[in-house]
């Protein structure tokens, strides 16, 4: 953990005493119902948008007038005692000297790219900011990346900055020299080290305008898992992420200017930009962060009972966590909506947090290409095992491999309509990967890979993914990633990675492996421990397989492709 001291006196300024939940909800003056007319269709999308100049400095306007609450608009705490709370103005004042570093020290211009590889600290949220007043295209990274994921995303991206701590600053030098268009490193730490930048030693005025960005202009690219190969880069517009929570209804979350936000998901992930940046601060609510080294049942629980958190997101791992604990022992301040995403959750879980909390828990389903496209809306009954409604701005169906809409009650693939006219959340591209990006569509819609169902109602039932990816904890792992690396252990001939079901992360990743005849003698718990090893220093810890079955031959089709189906199927007790 780096010096918040340093931090304070150099990024922070005094924060002003704040009380909460002060003001009813805001009518005209929030930036959210300036669009009003825009979605009644009564006035284009505009040519231009950025996310800084556009809603974070409208709610510093609003909150100048007074005409907002006095709650901060971020508020970071460690659990040691140490906190930062920023209203927007602070905000402002702070990603504008954090966009002056990138331009000036750094060299950065409008285009390039930034690779973002920060735990839960309130410098994400800076760099973030900035990088859209600068018109940098910001890719964010799980703190988990190991040398090799690091290297594969320097490589692809062209990149030519990133910022990390210094715990993953070893991992970076080892594989730059690789990395021609690595320009710039920049560290998050109150030490040094040679050939990096101090992200907290550089001050610069806050005197910066923000650039003018198209509403189609690049923002953010996030590396995402698929079936086979390396991940994909999948881009999003100041469009996509920043404008479509205007043109949408309120939604998934519905937040107010008075209410508090806490979202437990990675950095790294497609939900944290969404529930913890863009959503959030779109109505002018406080986006609450826990720095949550560990995701610990009381740490969460105690959280919720010490601060005034409206509203709770978080994968079902978390939920399936907290419902073990007595619940009645704790009594939650504000929470009153809870959110659940990243994969299904077990309708059992969701009925035995009701029966402690009183609380519902709304499913949304989404994708990193597409963000939110089922929800639970507020006040919308709940059907347990239902994931909701297709949300605004999305026409969602059950298709067949064809691209047939099927009748209700029939199974076939989650698919969102994407011709005549492709929805404003979409992604750009899959970048450098043409034939990806049109794989992603069949006939006029774009199929998520996801199979599912929807019942008379409109609600949609998750069924499975219809291709290998792995969802664990909130965590999407291609199993490609995995048997790349654990071909590289001597002790493996051969290996098919599949998921199967556990009780607390919903699925996790088994291995079948098929031994070297020099390693048929070895102690096969050594060995599991060993091969889970090689994986978490391979590749990102958290795709490391927590189940491995010894065989002596996978099965495979007359072509030799091994039939990861059949046995994905008999670990679910399909077959």
């Amino acid at each position: 953990m780096h010096n918040y001291q340093c931090l304070k006196l150099l990024w922070t300024l005094k924060p002003p005493n704040r009380t909460f939940h002060g003001h009813p909800r805001l009518l005209s003056s929030d930036v959210h119902s300036q669009y009003e007319s825009i979605r009644q269709g009564k006035q284009e999308i505009p040519k231009y948008f950025n996310f800084a100049s556009d809603v974070l400095d409208k709610w510093s306007e609003i909150e100048k007038a007074g005409k907002r609450p006095s709650n901060p608009a971020f508020w970071w705490i460690n659990g040691k005692g140490e906190e930062v709370k920023w209203s927007f103005e602070e905000l402002g004042f702070l990603s504008r000297k954090v966009a002056n570093v990138l331009t000036k020290d750094c060299g950065l211009q409008k285009g390039d790219r930034l690779i973002l590889v920060l735990p839960r600290i309130p410098e994400w949220w800076l760099v973030k900011v900035a990088c859209m007043r600068a018109g940098i295209v910001v890719i964010p990274g799980t703190s988990q990346l190991s040398a090799k994921d690091i290297l594969y995303r320097l490589q692809a991206s062209k990149a030519t900055c990133l910022i990390t701590t210094d715990k993953l600053a070893p991992a970076v030098d080892s594989v730059a020299s690789q990395c021609q268009l690595l320009k710039t490193k920049l560290m998050v730490s109150k030490s040094s080290r040679e050939g990096w930048l101090n992200f907290t030693e550089l001050k610069q005025s806050a005197d910066h305008d923000c650039i003018k960005t198209r509403i189609e202009d690049p923002m953010i690219i996030f590396f995402t898992s698929g079936t086979t190969g390396s991940p994909k880069m999948t881009q999003h517009s100041q469009g996509s992420l920043g404008f479509r929570p205007l043109l949408s209804e309120r939604y998934w979350l519905d937040l107010t200017p008075s209410d508090m936000i806490w979202n437990t998901a990675d950095t790294g992930w497609i939900l944290t930009s969404v529930a913890s940046f863009f959503d959030p601060w779109v109505f002018g609510s406080c986006i609450f962060i826990h720095h949550l080294p560990q995701t610990e049942s009381a740490v969460i629980l105690n959280t919720l009972c010490r601060f005034p958190i409206d509203a709770l997101v978080g994968a079902p791992t978390l939920f399936r966590m907290l419902v073990q604990n007595d619940l009645s022992k704790y009594k939650f301040m504000s929470l009153k909506y809870c959110t659940s995403g990243g994969e299904p959750l077990n309708p059992e879980v969701m009925e035995q947090w009701k029966s402690q909390t009183g609380l519902d828990i709304h499913e949304v389903y989404g994708q990193t290409e597409t963000g939110i496209i089922c929800c639970g809306f507020k006040g919308m009954k709940i059907k347990p095992g239902s994931m909701g409604k297709a949300a605004p701005l999305y026409d969602v169906q059950i298709v067949d491999k064809n691209a047939n809409i099927l009748p209700p009650g029939q199974q076939g693939e989650i698919a969102v309509r994407s011709k005549p006219i492709r929805p404003l959340g979409f992604f750009s591209e899959y970048l450098d990967n043409p034939k990806k990006t049109a794989e992603s569509e069949r006939g006029d819609f774009y199929v998520t890979g996801d199979r599912g169902t929807m019942d008379e109602d409109g609600y949609f039932q998750f069924i499975g993914r219809d291709d290998d990816i792995i969802i664990s904890s909130g965590y999407r792992i291609g199993p490609f990633e995995v048997e790349s690396a654990l071909i590289e252990h001597p002790a493996v001939v051969e290996t098919a990675v599949v998921s199967s079901p556990d009780p607390l992360r919903g699925e996790v990743v088994k291995a079948f492996v098929v031994l070297s005849p020099t390693f048929s003698s070895t102690d096969l718990k050594s060995l599991t421990r060993d091969l889970q090893d090689h994986v978490k220093k391979t590749t990102a810890p958290y795709k490391y397989p927590r189940k491995v079955e010894f065989v002596k031959e996978l099965p495979k089709t007359v072509t030799g492709k091994i039939k990861r189906k059949e046995l994905r199927d008999k670990e679910w007790g399909r077959i």
